[in-house]
């Protein structure tokens, strides 16, 4: 069924029965390429949000992973796992100062990352000196690329890892998960031409979209929106990101699934 024929207009930021924001902290995830960056940066400038990126090309092993990943997949994983439990830490010990909507993340200002402040109460607060913040990772996903990318003796140990070290990760006030198909994805990499993702291969794509699949499927820790974004593009197209905020506005339940042109 087809949406009715009407205009769109984008609220603002969303806001409960007394006027009051409804999201302090905002999660946009989904495979490579689907463009949760992207969406990330637009609605922190629409909201006026922190932005809180992740920085995978930091790793330096992703590369030699992509060329040899049974050589490289403990290495890339590891360091995947110390770098967002500090991101998550950074989330929730923020530094103390850092208006909303100042272009202050995570990887715009490092000072803000291991810095002693007030620790966020709840969910629904904001994140303590930085307002309200939007990320473009939720650092529970780290254990799905661990599964996907080591052999059972290796994940063993990379739980054993895990469970060792601080888990500070605030619960999102609400997830968007972005997700497209295989096709969509590979040639969205295409386009945007990044020398490491290039090597990705077909195969471990799909497995990729699946396992982000079976995640968000299980997933039951925060309100989840999952949008299909395989023929949309939010962070591009103001129709789009119209459409997409128009949702957000009206969405209740916990869970719910948006796809352009139903109801």
């Amino acid at each position: 069924m087809t949406a009715p024929s009407r205009p769109v207009t984008a609220p603002e930021w969303p806001v409960d029965a007394e006027g009051r924001p409804r999201y302090g902290y905002v999660v946009i995830e989904g495979p490579v390429g689907v463009g949760k960056s992207a969406l990330a940066k637009v609605l922190a400038e629409k909201w006026a949000m922190t932005p809180v990126f992740e920085q995978p090309h930091a790793n330096p092993f992703l590369e030699r992973f992509y060329r040899d990943p049974a050589r490289h997949a403990l290495a890339v994983q590891q360091h995947f796992l110390l770098e967002r439990r500090r991101l998550a830490a950074g989330l929730k010990h923020a530094a103390v100062g850092v208006g909303p909507g100042g272009g202050q993340g995570m990887t715009s200002s490092a000072a803000a990352l291991g810095t002693s402040g007030s620790i966020i109460g709840t969910a629904s607060g904001t994140l303590a000196g930085l307002g309200p913040v939007i990320s473009d990772f939720l650092p529970e996903k780290d254990a799905l690329y661990a599964e996907l990318n080591l052999d059972p003796e290796e994940f063993a140990l990379y739980q054993r890892l895990a469970a060792q070290l601080p888990n500070p990760s605030p619960v999102p006030d609400l997830v968007i998960y972005l997700q497209a198909s295989p096709e969509a994805l590979f040639a969205r990499i295409q386009k945007r031409g990044s020398g490491v993702e290039l090597q990705m291969s077909d195969a471990y794509l799909r497995a990729l979209c699946d396992a982000y699949n079976q995640f968000f499927y299980h997933y039951e820790a925060a309100p989840l929106l999952t949008v299909n974004a395989e023929n949309m593009a939010p962070a591009e197209d103001e129709a789009d990101l119209a459409l997409l905020l128009d949702h957000i506005h009206r969405m209740r339940g916990p869970r719910e699934f948006f796809v352009k042109g139903s109801l």
